[in-house]
């Protein structure tokens, strides 16, 4: 005991150092279950079959890295697969761009679908239920239009397809961040968002992740069809439900899909936190609720205060656990093979200290940003119910 503590010191230190040690126990263990599906030596049992399948694609505008994307859905090393590009205007830009890929790749069957119809508050719903109604195989995959993928991605998909899955997702890997503000992004992505998912997904708490899902028809339609999915205000909640209440899983993809940033600004990186918060509150608010411990910050000031308790310096307690945090993130992003540098640790940390006022603001506002739409959970939640109109995609 440090020099006049008295009992009541140090009972305060000894909870300090409980918490502390609480943190970094989760800090640690969850960075080595996520370790073990992400690192770029992991990999599944290949699927026994190649069955046919059916890429749904929901389209809206030119992305920095747009031609890149198409390109690597035309390339996948697959036997036997189609792609339905859905489109809610025909005017889009990305229009023509598409309908150049196709032509140039005749010997794949590819679509554009044009239409928007309105089942539900969500926009990107509504963008891909045409997808999912003319798919002509009985394993569908609905995937974004930023995901870059692998040659062997629909293998992937489908090795990690058991006996008690209900759909097969990836979490978004933030990829090449030319900016500091692209490095925040993959902060919270890579080592944070996937870090958790796949965490929650080895102790058999999956949740379904809208970015890549791969859907067997007949799992979805006994759910009560693609409609089923306007349920909830974010598809990926809604399809966690649905899966959950056929007493299926939602399971993750070994070596999770890889999502290129190039330049991002600070304020759509904490537009689109600040929308992820506050759907992730609408739909799993018990979820939600102990979001704000998986900030180092308690754990930091947790350990300065400890080492009291130790008869050690402040200073060595919060550079203990300093070093244990994000030395397991770092260890975790250098096997997994995602973007490090020398940016890496400030992002981690400058993420670290948003995340508890970003959990704040998820309980506090309603209000969110979508594809420049200023939308609310209240009003997408009644939109939903009454299937009244929504701001346009």
């Amino acid at each position: 005991m440090g020099p006049g503590m008295t009992g009541s010191g140090m009972t305060f230190t000894g909870f300090a150092a409980g918490i502390a040690a609480s943190g970094l126990t989760l800090q640690v263990l969850s960075s080595v279950l996520a370790l073990s599906r992400c690192r770029t030596t992991a990999k599944a049992p290949p699927p026994s079959e190649l069955p046919p399948v059916t890429i749904v694609q929901p389209l809206c505008g030119v992305e920095s890295f747009s031609r890149e994307t198409l390109a690597s859905i035309f390339a996948l090393d697959y036997p036997e697969y189609e792609i339905l590009f859905c489109l809610a205007d025909g005017a889009d830009a990305i229009a023509p761009l598409v309908r150049g890929f196709m032509d140039a790749h005749p010997h794949i069957s590819s679509r554009l679908l044009v239409g928007d119809e309105r089942i539900s508050a969500n926009p990107k719903l509504n963008n891909v239920v045409k997808g999912w109604r003319q798919a002509q195989h009985r394993w569908i995959v609905i995937a974004d239009s930023n995901v870059l993928m692998p040659r062997d991605y629909i293998q992937r998909l489908l090795s990690r397809w058991r006996s008690d899955t209900g759909i097969v997702c990836s979490p978004p890997i933030g990829s090449r961040p030319e900016n500091f503000a692209a490095r925040l992004e993959c902060a919270f992505l890579n080592t944070y968002q996937a870090k958790w998912q796949y965490a929650g997904e080895r102790v058999g708490y999956g949740f379904a992740q809208g970015k890549t899902m791969l859907w067997r028809r007949d799992v979805l339609e006994n759910g009560g069809g693609i409609e089923a999915l306007g349920a909830e205000i974010a598809e990926d909640a809604a399809s966690t439900k649905l899966v959950h209440r056929a007493g299926l899983r939602a399971h993750l993809v070994n070596r999770p899909f890889a999502q290129p940033l190039g330049t991002r600004r600070f304020v759509d990186v904490w537009r689109r936190q600040l929308r992820w918060a506050r759907l992730r509150r609408a739909t799993f608010a018990i979820y939600f609720v102990p979001e704000i411990f998986t900030s180092s910050v308690f754990t930091l000031v947790a350990a300065s205060i400890a080492a009291g308790y130790f008869a050690a310096s402040p200073v060595l307690g919060f550079a203990f656990a300093f070093a244990i945090w994000y030395g397991m993130e770092a260890m975790l992003a250098l096997a997994a093979g995602w973007p490090m540098g020398v940016w890496f640790l400030p992002a981690c940390v400058l993420r670290d200290a948003i995340l508890p006022w970003l959990w704040v603001q998820g309980w506090t506002g309603d209000q969110f940003e979508w594809r420049g739409n200023a939308m609310t959970v209240r009003e997408t939640e009644m939109a939903a119910d009454s299937g009244a109109p929504y701001p346009p995609n």
